[in-house]
């Protein structure tokens, strides 16, 4: 259920921007974190701490009612559950588990009675980002209660000794900047925030100077906003399995689908921008000093600009795009089933968890699928040209580096499209569709590879390894 606007401002304003309203009321919440923080630095900043979780927590409900209506009463529960968990449980591997369990089961039921064959925005949106923030507290407090040379560096920073209380759980999971569409961020953090341990240099109250931090972060949320709405111009969902894009000349299509891959990476890059520089405003995005002693404030940087938009790789896009969340998997999820003895199960248990964890339809599956088999497919590649002698010699030749940066980057932009159609389009005859209108390139390079390409190259490349001395 949602909140009605009578005046039906929204719904004109939305339909004059050509976007939904509960886009559009998301947007604007996005941009409410910004007055809001400038409250809090003006009026409530080292103040006591359960003032500052009561501004939060009250002013996160306020928002997230505002988008949800009532449905955000679910997050109220969990959040609820959570904390009587570790009450009860203490920081046991009990505890961790029955929070595992229950939140990730209370998403998929939730995925399960809301979910249409659209992208959804609805209570679910704040809720999966509120999954990993309740486990990862339940995990950092089981961290806090073992012994700490078991733990790993990470591990070491994020471990809560001490219970959080009520106020602090639900002021970390309603923070009014990163409630509804993030970023992660630990509970360490957020209580080292509130205590005033951010603070202006040489004081432990006065909110520091990071305001022009702030307006940088917001001026390029502001510049993808608008140059995502200009890409929609030429590209869209339902162009892509149109037979109008389906019969145009195969570089056009090519081209064509990288920009919509941009488009709707776009879509997330602009929001998670406008989001941290508001997380930024309110002081919580501190990360130390550099080498000329100048503060930091990328804390909980989601998207390394420079490294997105510079990709040879896709492994560059995995270490630029959602990096809370991949950090926060990597953390929680790969680093644990070390045990397991192998990196690729861990990476495949890894991608899994992400699919299950964005919700039941099979593109999230195949999208994920893409990620593994073309990380595979890059690193036999870099394996292939190091033990050999002759193409090691020939891909670091000077005269190839620009030509070779070119079509890397090439690469890159047109099959990171490839790889967004099943997550964007979701169900199988739409991004099936869409993977023959781009002539099954994709699978045709990708999956192929380990098949037939690589056992063919190290065949004819057999008798030119270089051999030890």
């Amino acid at each position: 259920m949602s909140v009605e606007i009578p005046s039906g401002i929204l719904a004109n304003l939305s339909g004059l921007l050509g976007v939904t309203e509960p886009a559009l009321k998301l947007l604007i919440t996005v941009f409410t974190g910004y007055p809001l923080a400038l409250a809090h630095r003006k009026y409530i900043y080292g103040k006591d701490e359960n003032l500052q979780h009561l501004f939060f927590i009250t002013t996160g409900f306020i928002l997230g009612y505002w988008n949800y209506g009532t449905d955000i009463f679910h997050c109220v529960f969990t959040i609820l559950f959570t904390y009587c968990t570790l009450l009860i449980l203490n920081g046991s591997a009990l505890s961790v588990a029955v929070t595992f369990v229950f939140n990730m089961s209370y998403l998929l039921i939730g995925y399960y009675y809301s979910s249409t064959n659209d992208y959804d925005i609805n209570w679910m949106m704040p809720y999966c980002i509120l999954v990993l923030r309740l486990i990862g507290i339940a995990y950092d407090y089981y961290d806090g209660h073992q012994p700490i040379e078991n733990l790993s560096s990470d591990s070491k920073q994020l471990a809560l000794e001490k219970r959080p209380t009520i106020l602090e759980m639900y002021g970390h999971c309603f923070f009014p900047a990163a409630f509804l569409v993030g970023p992660q961020f630990s509970m360490k953090r957020y209580q080292k925030f509130v205590s005033g341990k951010y603070s202006k240099k040489g004081t432990t109250n006065e909110p520091p100077d990071c305001i022009h931090a702030a307006l940088k972060r917001f001026a390029l949320g502001v510049l993808y906003v608008i140059v995502f709405q200009i890409l929609k111009l030429f590209v869209s969902d339902e162009y892509m399995v149109s037979d109008e894009f389906g019969t145009s000349n195969i570089l056009s299509r090519m081209l064509l689908l990288g920009m919509w891959g941009r488009q709707t990476l776009y879509k997330y890059i602009s929001c998670w921008l406008l989001s941290e520089g508001g997380c930024i405003l309110f002081g919580l995005s501190y990360n130390g000093e550099d080498e000329n002693g100048v503060e930091k404030w990328n804390g909980v940087e989601n998207i390394k600009l420079t490294v997105f938009e510079n990709t040879t790789e896709f492994s560059q896009y995995i270490q630029s795009f959602n990096v809370n969340t991949n950090h926060w998997v990597g953390q929680y999820v790969y680093k644990r089933l070390k045990f397991l003895g192998n990196r690729y199960i861990s990476q495949l248990a890894a991608l899994l968890f992400l699919a299950v964890w964005h919700g039941f339809h099979s593109g999230y599956y195949v999208c994920f699928f893409f990620e593994f088999v073309i990380i595979y497919m890059e690193r036999d590649v870099k394996s292939i040209v190091k033990s050999n002698e002759s193409l090691s010699k020939f891909f670091s030749s000077d005269h190839l580096q620009l030509p070779l940066q070119i079509i890397l980057r090439l690469y890159t932009f047109v099959f990171m499209g490839w790889s967004l159609l099943p997550f964007a389009l979701l169900s199988f005859d739409r991004y099936w569709k869409a993977f023959g209108n781009a002539n099954y390139s994709g699978i045709i390079l990708f999956v192929m590879w380990p098949i037939v390409y690589a056992p063919i190259l190290r065949y004819f490349l057999k008798d030119n390894r270089t051999k030890p001395e």
